[in-house]
């Protein structure tokens, strides 16, 4: 079944801020855009390239109005000493999720019940607390944050200019569609 239109379930977690344990819950994902990825481990090999390359365009992605949060089955404990002993992890200043209890990746539908471990999931999430994107890789296939920048802008857009819809490979400026009987087998 797929989660896009479906509003975040509740949960309670602790993370991993910019030097604090704080709590998350659903309620953080609302009032504003959120970008949630999933990611297999601390202290394994995609993930950390993945991680830092969000870090990377989390300025662009707090100018659009998005908070990031990370997420793994790990605790925020581990995200601590992760962050202390990996240079491209110590660059993170967004929020680092602990979800042993795995009900998040559950709720997400990202959770590796065989492994223990969350699937590579990436989730863009409206200021209502409804999921717009989906993404979810194997393993070894990491992401580019890049993507999700103009996913969340073409979110945004779509949001903010109901009846038009971005075309594959839309920009910011760049046209959108009106779907209407007009366009039908036109494009």
């Amino acid at each position: 079944m797929s989660l896009i239109g479906s509003e975040v379930k509740p949960f309670a977690a602790k993370a991993y801020h910019n030097g604090d344990f704080i709590d998350v819950t659903e309620e953080n994902f609302k009032g504003k855009w959120s970008v949630v990825c999933f990611y297999p481990a601390d202290f394994t090999f995609v993930c950390p390239t993945e991680l830092e390359d969000l870090q990377n365009e989390y300025a662009t992605l707090k100018e659009l109005g998005a908070e990031v949060y990370s997420v793994s089955t790990d605790t925020h404990f581990t995200h601590k000493a992760w962050h202390d002993h990996s240079e491209a992890i110590s660059k993170i200043e967004y929020v680092m999720i602990g979800d042993p209890s795995q009900k998040l990746s559950r709720n997400f539908d990202v959770l590796n019940e065989e492994e223990g471990l969350a699937d590579r999931g990436t989730f863009i999430i409206d200021p209502d607390g409804i999921i717009q994107t989906v993404e979810v890789n194997a393993g070894g296939i990491g992401r580019d944050a890049s993507t999700v920048v103009s996913k969340l802008r073409a979110a945004q857009y779509v949001r903010t200019n109901p009846g038009e819809v971005c075309p594959a490979k839309w920009e910011e400026g760049s046209a959108t569609l009106k779907p209407s009987l007009d366009l039908v087998g036109k494009i």
